[in-house]
């Protein structure tokens, strides 16, 4: 148990500082400004706090978690039960961001009505303030859209076909498939969504289809020239253990800061030197045995002093305490 941390939500500020609440129609006024959206995958809630207080306008919590997280092969495995899991942690954490919910494979698949009732618990059981759902399910985005939920949608290299597609495939690289997707993306939009993800497309179609849009688009492998980037947290990191995608820009090796700190921290422990005198907890001085004696903590404990529990010294984190008494 770590008492390191005040609780959930607590969050320091400056008197009198506002942050305005990133929510779908801001995205759509960040397009209009020329504003670049910055979006992240976020599955905790340490991530996802340390995303929103960097400032990132938009945070997914993707079904990529199935790989990152979760040590599956591909995104088909992630149950809608485990999504709903790590929604909620991420919203926890989440002040400004808009937080969006991946729906995982097979959850929008059946009949329209089922798919609908799956985004509603995102919604009111995680907190999600959208969903995305992948390919042009224009009537889903329709109903979804008519049952007050806002909707990414997501073309291009869709990671739940990759059965179809016969693996992770660049998209739309001939002019007619760039056509089609344009198509598909129109179509998106006017059912409602409220903006799109386009993935693994050439940067040519992506412009395209972005000058097109009136709403945002929000690229990931598919060139500078979207309205907003995403990318995978783990892959900024480099904590995905995965070869590196073209289109990932590292900014960070978390994987060697952690094994090089867990490295240290084993050796510390093998050669007794952590944790240290100073990081240890003592009784009072009235109920040690005195030093070079044989005394035990049970003799110690015999006597009518006995550890003074009342004391700075027996808190564990007095700091963590004070907190949560505010």
């Amino acid at each position: 148990m770590s008492l390191t941390h005040p609780p959930a939500g607590a969050r320091p500020s400056q008197p009198g500082v506002t942050i305005p609440k990133v929510t779908m129609p801001a995205l759509g006024e960040m397009k209009r400004q020329g504003k670049p959206i910055s979006a992240l995958t976020a599955y905790d809630y340490s991530t996802a706090r340390l995303a929103d207080e960097a400032g990132i306008d938009l945070i997914l919590v993707g079904d990529s978690l199935a790989m990152v997280v979760l040590g599956q092969e591909n995104t088909l495995a992630v149950t809608v039960d485990e999504m709903l899991h790590h929604t909620r942690a991420v919203r926890r954490a989440v002040h400004r961001a808009l937080v969006v919910a991946d729906m995982p494979f097979g959850s929008y698949h059946g009949a329209i009505s089922d798919s609908v009732a799956n985004a509603v618990r995102f919604v009111k059981e995680a907190g999600a303030e959208a969903v995305k759902v992948e390919g042009p399910r224009v009537e889903l985005v329709r109903a979804l859209t008519e049952a007050e939920i806002p909707v990414v949608g997501h073309l291009g290299l869709t990671p739940q076909s990759v059965n179809r597609m016969g693996g992770y495939r660049v998209q739309a690289r001939t002019a007619d498939a760039a056509q089609e997707l344009k198509a598909d993306a129109l179509a998106l939009a006017r059912a409602g969504a409220g903006a799109i993800v386009l993935e693994g497309v050439p940067r040519e179609a992506a412009a395209q289809i972005t000058a097109a849009l009136s709403i945002p688009t929000i690229g990931i492998g598919a060139g500078p020239d979207c309205d907003g980037q995403i990318l995978v947290f783990h892959d900024l990191v480099n904590l995905s253990f995965a070869p590196q995608a073209k289109f990932v820009r590292r900014y960070a090796d978390a994987s060697a800061l952690f094994r090089s700190a867990i490295e240290r921290y084993r050796e510390d422990v093998e050669h007794r030197a952590f944790p240290s005198d100073a990081e240890s907890y003592h009784l009072a001085s009235s109920g040690r045995p005195a030093t070079g004696t044989a005394g035990t903590f049970a003799d110690s404990m015999s006597g009518d002093a006995g550890p003074d529990f009342d004391s700075e010294n027996a808190v564990v984190n007095r700091d963590a305490f004070e907190d949560w008494d505010r």
